[in-house]
């Protein structure tokens, strides 16, 4: 299902871009087209600099802390995706760069995208029928059935004969 989306994503997207700078560059013109698309991308530019220093600033000190950098990692992946859209020319990109980027919008778009991601992994366990502990490690052994142990062994002392003391 994901590399049809994917491929549609690539395929269908140009295009929307290219119909959309067309509808604006009939209403407005093409030299203010251009001229807005240019804005955007340098306007995009600095806001991802600045927001891009910020996110890592904000890595830095949680991980000096000690903490898990959940959200600042979300942040930064959000920045660097933003930043990419605001590069690639386009209304649309943009339009998702700057929701990306912006500091009033990124933790909306974090927030939706981490119950997508649940909503997901949730689906995926559902249909594996995976429980949380089921591949071992911590949480104990996986599903089937047990390892065999090995030879039982029985708590003891050894006791040599001394079998040379006796041949005297």
């Amino acid at each position: 299902m994901l590399p049809v989306v994917l491929f549609l994503a690539f395929l269908l997207l140009p295009v929307l871009e290219i119909y959309v700078i067309i509808q604006v560059g009939e209403l407005i013109g093409g030299w203010p087209t251009v001229a807005l698309l240019l804005a955007e991308s340098l306007l995009g530019a600095w806001i991802v600099r600045h927001e891009g220093r910020r996110a890592w600033r904000a890595l830095k000190e949680t991980f000096g802390g000690g903490g898990m950098p959940d959200r600042e990692l979300a942040d930064a992946g959000l920045v660097l995706v933003g930043g990419v859209l605001l590069l690639t020319p386009g209304f649309v990109t943009d339009f998702f760069g700057f929701l990306f980027v912006l500091p009033f919008t990124r933790p909306l778009v974090r927030r939706l995208l981490s119950r997508l991601i649940a909503r997901r992994v949730s689906t995926a366990r559902r249909r594996s029928g995976l429980r949380f502990g089921d591949l071992g490690g911590v949480y104990g052994p996986g599903p089937g059935p047990e390892p065999d142990p090995g030879p039982r062994v029985v708590r003891g002392e050894v006791v040599e004969d001394d079998r040379e003391g006796d041949r005297r």
